[in-house]
């Protein structure tokens, strides 16, 4: 640690000083902290330690978060710190306020937009971010006086907005949460069995673009005179070899393969096109 100015006590452990002790000792280096050239070691030592002094409050504010979300309280509290030396920086003794009472705001809202901005299980824009709190709380106020959940109409006239930009809040507002597709749904009490969101949720099937590319080919084949067809056929059909079709049709292996050649190219470049 830097060295303590003069007019500062040596403290080598801040974060054991008793809360109490802590609050009263705060003025004395607040009242340093203004009068010390930032970027000397003489600030930073008063800096640092009333940051790591007054680090209670950081883990005093956390506590109400710790059950909130899918954040580890490692991440908390190191968001909350961010907001303590913010606190810190913008903190003047002529305030004539308690420190404590000034540096929670600062915490707690560092450790809210941590929340806001950062725990989404799909990222969204800020902006959609926002409106679903909007949407939230209008939805609530709605649905307290008509007794019933405001329509998407209602909603987009009391916040003036058009009922697209409603529907996109609404729609972004998943992105929030996200749950496992090992979550077991409906599972029969008396079956041993267990089934899954993993076990009925759809998937691409791999062989989809097979059936695809099938269905293109067939009208192509269709094109092929007779002889190019039954080279086809029992090339792919009967999977016979090049020499079995030269001698099935009295030709040479080389010219089976020129052939075959000829056609698969032409038929790649007409599947191309039709797709």
């Amino acid at each position: 640690m830097p060295a303590a100015p003069a007019a500062l006590p040596r403290i080598d452990d801040p974060g054991k000083i008793a809360p109490k002790d802590a609050r009263a000792m705060a003025a004395l280096f607040f009242g340093q902290l203004q009068v010390l050239e930032e970027g000397t070691h003489e600030y930073q030592y008063a800096r640092n330690t009333l940051i790591e002094m007054n680090l209670s409050l950081v883990h005093f504010a956390a506590k109400r978060f710790r059950n909130r979300g899918s954040g580890e309280m490692e991440d908390i509290i190191q968001v909350g710190t961010i907001g303590l030396i913010k606190a810190i920086d913008r903190f003047e003794l002529s305030r004539e306020v308690e420190f404590t009472s000034f540096a929670i705001p600062y915490i707690v809202g560092e450790i809210k937009r941590f929340f806001r901005d950062s725990t989404w299980a799909v990222h969204v824009p800020r902006r959609l971010q926002e409106l679903r709190v909007t949407l939230a709380k209008t939805r609530e106020a709605l649905s307290t006086r008509l007794g019933r959940e405001p329509t998407v109409a209602e909603l987009a006239r009391h916040l003036e907005l058009t009922e697209e930009e409603v529907i996109e809040g609404l729609i972004a507002a998943n992105g929030y949460t996200a749950g496992s597709l090992d979550l077991p749904i409906g599972a029969d009490q008396n079956s041993a069995e267990t089934v899954t969101y993993g076990d009925i949720k759809g998937d691409v099937d791999p062989a989809m673009e097979l059936v695809e590319d099938l269905h293109t080919l067939a009208p192509l084949l269709e094109q092929l005179d007779e002889r190019e067809r039954e080279i086809v056929a029992m090339r792919f059909g009967q999977e016979m070899t090049q020499a079995q079709i030269g001698e099935h049709l009295g030709i040479s292996q080389m010219h089976v393969s020129r052939l075959l050649s000829r056609l698969l190219t032409k038929l790649r470049k007409d599947m191309l096109t039709e797709k």
